[in-house]
């Protein structure tokens, strides 16, 4: 595809995956350089595809958001010279990578048994909901459920409101980005055996992994951990505070932090007070100290309290929104909200790239696929004559 550049470039992606979890992941490889080839299901396609409203001109605004840089093959896995055609494919592809239920890839005769005995070399990527064995193996995986399994979902809220599930799909989209790091580990130890394996990745083991020092105080105390809000279990004051005319939040992350902040709120005497003296003080004390900052914040505006903290150095920022976001001076300069034109949805924006490499970047090259827009394109480079494709075409089995 024109315009791919990064340190990826050479590796090809076979993806089966769909939604989030398997699609992030793939749109990771691909901004750094992978040729990702995305296998869609006849007609419908990705399961996003028809996830809205919103839409944009027909185009779903979910999938729009983690599918750029892919090309987009339909092939009808439900077909057996579909499943034949993917096997075909697999012997020229680097990686594959898939979130069926765990078990579904090889009924299909596409799983990686049956895939790595083709191609020794294939790196082949399994994302669940639990992992490939266990348990809780057959159990459906979804993003909500995860974060209540793994434990997130147990310490985010308020103290004394039910638990909630985070604003956005972290147990899939962190899953999606475990799941590239095992892929890019494999390929490194594949340069050095010349053998492929198997990565498996579940959304529980990810969120599990997430909690550590949440865990570590557990581990420490045997206390289950309770919820904070926006705050902080080990440190104070480390959270969200209203102010008069909206919110900040607040990062005071050692003693010395917590003397330059009572100097920026003209409030020294916090500072001496033995009580608060040490974050340890501020954390037994929690409950004395909290009330006094939170009626302190509410005597000056947002914007008055990030101007004297910032002159301070104690680290503090504005609550943005999505919107606030997008017209960031410092987001903008990063690139981090990018500008694609689509051939049907017209000038659309997308999320950025979070990792910047100083020799080899990634870039955003494409916008996200037409359903079935590369299949001719793929199929013929992979060595299907057009008659074959023909064929294949008026079967129902590709599209």
């Amino acid at each position: 595809m024109k315009g791919r550049q990064g340190p990826l470039q050479g590796i090809r992606v076979l993806d089966l995956s769909r939604v989030l979890s398997g699609p992030y992941c793939t749109m990771m490889l691909a901004d750094f350089g992978a040729d990702v080839i995305k296998i869609e299901r006849p007609e419908t396609g990705d399961d996003t595809r028809a996830w809205g409203p919103p839409f944009v001109n027909g185009e779903a605004a979910y999938f729009l958001s983690v599918n750029r840089n892919k090309r987009s093959v339909v092939v009808d896995l439900k077909a057996p010279e579909g499943r034949d055609l993917i096997r075909r494919m697999a012997r020229q592809c680097d990686v594959v990578v898939e979130n069926f239920r765990p078990g579904t890839a090889a009924k299909l005769g596409i799983g990686p048994d049956d895939l790595l005995r083709e191609n020794p070399r294939l790196v082949y990527a399994s994302i669940s909901g639990f992992g490939q064995d266990g348990p809780y193996r057959d159990k459906p995986g979804y993003d909500a459920i995860a974060q209540a399994m793994g434990g997130i979902m147990h310490v985010t809220g308020e103290p004394d409101r039910p638990p909630v599930r985070a604003g956005v799909a972290i147990a899939d989209i962190g899953a999606g980005m475990w799941a590239a790091f095992g892929i890019l580990a494999a390929l490194w130890e594949r340069e050095r055996s010349g053998r492929g394996q198997v990565v498996d990745v579940s959304l529980l083991e990810g969120q599990i992994a997430w909690l550590t020092y949440v865990a570590g105080n557990y581990f420490a105390t045997g206390q289950v951990p309770r919820r904070y809000g926006s705050a902080h279990p080990n440190l104070v004051p480390y959270q969200a505070f209203e102010t008069a005319d909206g919110h900040l939040i607040v990062a005071v992350g050692n003693d010395s932090l917590w003397r330059r902040f009572c100097e920026a709120a003209e409030r020294p005497d916090l500072a001496t007070d033995p009580r608060y003296a040490t974050n340890a003080g501020r954390v037994e004390h929690r409950d004395q100290l909290l009330p006094e900052l939170e009626a302190l914040m509410r005597s000056r505006t947002t914007a008055e309290w990030l101007e004297r903290l910032d002159r301070a150095g104690v680290p503090a920022g504005p609550i943005l929104s999505i919107a606030d976001l997008a017209r960031d001076p410092h987001v903008q300069h990063r690139q981090m909200i990018v500008s694609l034109e689509h051939p049907r949805a017209g000038v659309i924006r997308v999320t950025g790239i979070p990792v910047k490499l100083s020799a080899t970047p990634g870039a955003i090259y494409a916008p996200p696929p037409l359903l079935g827009q590369h299949t001719d394109e793929v199929l013929e480079e992979l060595g299907l004559p057009a008659e074959e494709r023909r064929r294949l075409r008026e079967a129902g089995v590709i599209g």
